[in-house]
């Protein structure tokens, strides 16, 4: 096994509702990434569907089994793919879902856990709560994944890693928001803190993947990148436009952060355990 992986993120603007073009967009940048030696192509929260549906939401989703999601899997045969879509359950129920797809198999789908439904946001009214937080392995390390408002409580990371995670995929539709200046907003701002503290409290690689282009008027940045186990970013996407942004990552750098710096080793869950059935909620 190489120590080095290169990691493809697909900085794209998916059109609303329009799961065909979206679709062929995947393709081609999933092609791209392949033609640049990427083991993993990484892509945004929602990147086959637009992140505003509202009552966009039956006509877009999809079930695992279908041929468009199927397709996407097939095609990771030679690169192993992150996607994000609307997914239809059994029952009819509808998540905002991320996959890790490797070798034509689904190897894990996430469920988006938190929903934000507050300021702009309204996911609760159309998408249900995702209810479980599990690693998975890919490429022989333990990988987790977290779908944008998930990475904004710390429970997720805290919770995956706690499990083994060295490496968090985190595809996001994080909006522009609290404009600075033209290259700068607060929550770009605060994505790339928030990701550096993760990085270095946990000791892993964190791949976020955000999308670009406006949807309603609403203004998606990007910013994607790739922060290594110290805090630094390995590589940074530019802001505002579509970009296929590729990293080359050292997984032996984990080794190293945690031997010097054992946060994660020394966490006390017997606290955790101690304390959360006393905590009021109400």
């Amino acid at each position: 096994m190489s120590h080095v992986q290169t990691i493809a993120v697909a900085q794209i603007s998916p059109k609303l509702g329009d799961v065909a073009a979206n679709l062929t967009v995947h393709h081609r940048y999933i092609e791209r990434a392949k033609e640049q030696g990427a083991q993993v192509v990484v892509f945004p929260e929602l990147g086959l569907t637009g992140y505003l549906l509202q009552d966009l939401t039956l006509e877009v989703a999809r079930r695992l089994d279908d041929p468009d999601i199927a397709s996407i899997v097939e095609a990771s045969s030679d690169i192993d793919i992150v996607f994000s879509f609307v997914e239809e359950s059994s029952e009819h129920f509808f998540y905002i879902s991320s996959v890790y797809a490797s070798q034509g198999q689904v190897v894990h789908v996430h469920r988006k856990a938190y929903l934000p439904t507050y300021g702009m946001f309204d996911e609760r009214r159309y998408v249900t709560q995702g209810s479980r937080v599990e690693p998975f392995t890919a490429r022989e390390s333990t990988a987790g994944m977290m779908i944008c408002e998930d990475a904004w409580h710390v429970s997720m990371p805290y919770l995956l890693t706690m499990q083994g995670a060295t490496a968090l995929y985190v595809p996001a539709s994080s909006p522009g928001r609290n404009v600075m200046d033209e290259h700068d907003f607060g929550s770009h701002t605060f994505w790339r803190q928030l990701l550096q503290m993760y990085a270095q409290l946990f000791g892993v690689h964190v791949v976020f993947a955000n999308r670009v282009g406006y949807e309603d008027g609403v203004h998606f940045y990007g910013g994607s990148g790739v922060v290594g186990p110290d805090g630094r970013w390995i590589a940074q996407a530019g802001v505002g436009q579509e970009e296929l942004l590729v990293a080359r990552v050292d997984v032996r750098d984990v080794r190293r952060a945690r031997y010097t710096t054992p946060l994660l080793r020394d966490e006390r869950l017997e606290i955790m355990e101690r304390h959360l059935p006393f905590i009021d909620r109400d």
